[in-house]
């Protein structure tokens, strides 16, 4: 890999020379036009960015790798009939990053604008996408030989910061409406659950509710035998068995 313009400094004569930050600087290597280039090309400069120390976000150094596939797939998928050989470039600014693929292919994609239907065009669509929601710019430039060069410049940090997740967004306070099809929200801990009451309307008198009356105590039960006789007080007797003797 080729190391282009990194760490250069003017010095005088009895004067500190000013060094800019160490991961600045262009890197350019090259490779043949096959499928094995592709995660070859994406793990240069993955490898690259680490070995630099590059403050770059994650969500940018993400994006940036896709970048780096998509460019070089569509280098080897329609460049190398007339471009055997391809080159990647890597060039790191203070604040923003820039990566581009030369092949010495004639043709300039129209994929970058809109090309949905042609064989290919949905790799550049996708890097479009990825570096306009990044906040860079990505073209496509004609070289002195003949050839093309595609690239896709983001910076460092994204434009608009991501949101807190889910779990951090405070919930609705308790009673705000629902949308139809969404669940209820949930609420904080802590917040006292309703007992199914309505609550009164602002102003409104407030009546008490009785507590509820227990109920009246059983009557006891005796503990002795029953008294004899029957329900009018005759005497029961019993019937005399036809086994018993007289």
């Amino acid at each position: 890999m080729e190391h282009e313009g990194a760490n250069r400094t003017m010095e005088s004569r009895g004067s500190v020379p000013a060094r800019p930050p160490s991961y600045e600087g262009v890197w350019r290597f090259t490779a043949p036009a096959v499928d094995v280039s592709v995660p070859h090309a994406r793990r240069a400069v993955r490898d690259l960015l680490k070995r630099q120390g590059v403050p770059v976000h994650d969500d940018v150094g993400h994006a940036l790798l896709l970048i780096v596939s998509e460019l070089v797939t569509n280098a080897v998928r329609h460049a190398a009939l007339l471009s055997p050989e391809l080159a990647v470039e890597v060039a790191i600014g203070t604040e923003w990053i820039r990566v581009s693929v030369e092949d010495d292919h004639p043709y300039r994609p129209k994929a970058l604008e809109a090309d949905y239907g042609r064989t290919g065009g949905r790799g550049l669509l996708l890097v479009r996408e990825i570096t306009r929601e990044a906040g860079g710019e990505c073209d496509v430039e004609h070289t002195a030989r003949g050839g093309k060069i595609i690239w896709a410049a983001l910076p460092l940090r994204p434009s608009v910061p991501p949101g807190p997740p889910p779990s951090a967004r405070p919930a609705p306070p308790v009673g705000t409406p629902v949308p139809s099809g969404l669940p209820a929200p949930v609420p904080p801990v802590g917040t006292p659950v309703p007992s199914g009451l309505p609550a009164p309307a602002p102003g409104a008198p407030v009546t008490a509710v009785p507590p509820p009356v227990p109920p009246a105590p059983l009557p006891p039960v005796p503990s002795g035998p029953p008294a004899p006789g029957g329900p009018d007080g005759a005497a029961v007797t019993s019937p005399r068995s036809p086994l018993s003797a007289p």
